[in-house]
């Protein structure tokens, strides 16, 4: 990496490092279907649209919400055509339901894919003169967004206590992010007991993908001090309770604490960023449509392998809070405790070590997550091209292995 091109990454990251505690993120409002309604009415709002997948649907996770809303005099419209990696063009269909209807808020009930679904709606109501595309980057959401509602149906991504949306052009095969602190959901109903019909794999997936944004927020170069207690906090949980959601859907003590973690990691990573795991597995969704949180779980450790021994001192304390080992324990050996773990718990659920990867897409997909990563993001290390390219060789499970 040109060290004309480190130094100009890391000035920009002691810039963000500066404004981090200023920057204007509010935490959503936590609480219950009924109390949700009564405040959307109270504000006004009449119709609102729901946005969903087909399976979340099917299993009646909306219904508990719908019969809010009914109680409270507003009524439902109802999106659920969101895919797993929710696209531009689905997106526009739901604004056209949104605006066709004259509803007046959105609620999203499902994984991180409608809640980004929901939220580009949100954005796209805003700004109608701008397209998704647009609005790609940071801060780029400009006017007043209609109130927003998340119920996540699973423990992984977030999405309701941050304020990135990603999204994928189907046209170009390239996954982008949203980001502004007005998609921050305005209320978010945690219930656990929402997740209890989720099979064990997405269990570990999206697991995995509120693990990698604990991590990721919490080594990064852009922290404050309430982001790397949310950041643990998580981590914490995540490494106690998902080997048991995973054996037991119905563990709803296992679940709680999955679902305060998903939550305590979107905070973090919205206040502090993400680094190399996620740009890759942009890079990687786009171009083959897989579970981002799946690409995470198996990037995870080959990213924090590439960093070497940057990240020691931040992965041998995150090994102390989550009780893996003492104070004492010096920093190296710590920190690679702690990787270990994560590659046990990687096992314990099932994830894979490796995806199919053409070997003529790794130029292509470097590309796309350089360009995402650098240099916007705080990671412990700049890694250039030619790392990248190694760590997706790491993982490419190629014929015959």
């Amino acid at each position: 990496m040109n060290i004309f091109y480190t130094l100009y990454c890391r000035m920009l990251h002691l810039g963000l490092r500066a404004v981090s505690p200023l920057l204007p993120y509010r935490a959503p409002e936590a609480t219950e279907y009924g109390e949700v309604a009564r405040l959307l009415a109270a504000g006004g709002c009449r119709r609102a649209l729901v946005v969903t997948g087909k399976r979340v649907r099917a299993h009646g996770l909306i219904e508990p919400l719908l019969a809010a809303l009914r109680e409270a005099g507003i009524a439902a419209e109802i999106f659920d055509d969101v895919p797993a990696n929710p696209t531009v063009s689905c997106v526009e269909t739901a604004v056209s339901l949104y605006r066709g209807k004259g509803c007046d808020c959105v609620t999203a009930v499902g994984g991180g894919s409608p809640m980004d679904c929901a939220k580009g709606v949100c954005a796209r109501v805003s700004s109608p003169k701008k397209s998704l595309g647009k609005m790609k980057g940071a801060l780029h959401v400009k006017g007043k967004v209609p109130p927003l509602v998340a119920v996540p149906t699973t423990a992984g991504s977030g999405s309701e206590a941050t304020a990135a949306a990603v999204f994928t052009d189907e046209n170009t095969h390239d996954k982008f992010a949203v980001f502004s602190f007005k998609l921050v959901p305005k209320f978010a109903v945690l219930d656990p007991a929402l997740t209890r019909s989720l099979p064990p794999a997405a269990t570990a997936e999206t697991g995995m993908d509120a693990l990698t944004h604990a991590v990721e927020a919490f080594i990064g170069r852009c922290t404050t001090k309430y982001s790397r207690a949310r950041a643990a906090e998580a981590a914490k949980n995540i490494f106690s309770a998902l080997p048991a959601a995973y054996a037991d859907g119905n563990d709803l003590e296992a679940r709680e604490k999955m679902a305060q973690a998903a939550f305590a990691a979107g905070e973090a990573f919205t206040i502090s960023y993400v680094g190399y795991v996620h740009a890759l597995a942009h890079a990687l969704g786009g171009a083959y449509d897989l579970p981002h949180g799946r690409l995470c779980a198996v990037l995870l450790v080959p990213v924090l392998r590439a960093y070497g021994k940057k990240p020691w001192k931040k992965l041998a304390r995150l090994a102390v809070l989550c009780g893996f080992c003492g104070k004492g324990t010096p920093k190296k050996e710590a920190a690679e405790l702690f990787i270990q773990k994560t590659e046990e718990l990687c096992r314990a659920v099932g994830v894979p070590e490796k995806i199919q990867i053409a070997d003529a897409d790794i130029p292509a997909l470097v590309r796309h997550a350089a360009g995402e990563a650098n240099p916007l993001y705080p990671v412990p290390k700049i890694l250039g091209k030619k790392d990248l390219a190694q760590i997706l060789h790491d993982v490419q499970l190629k014929k015959g292995d």
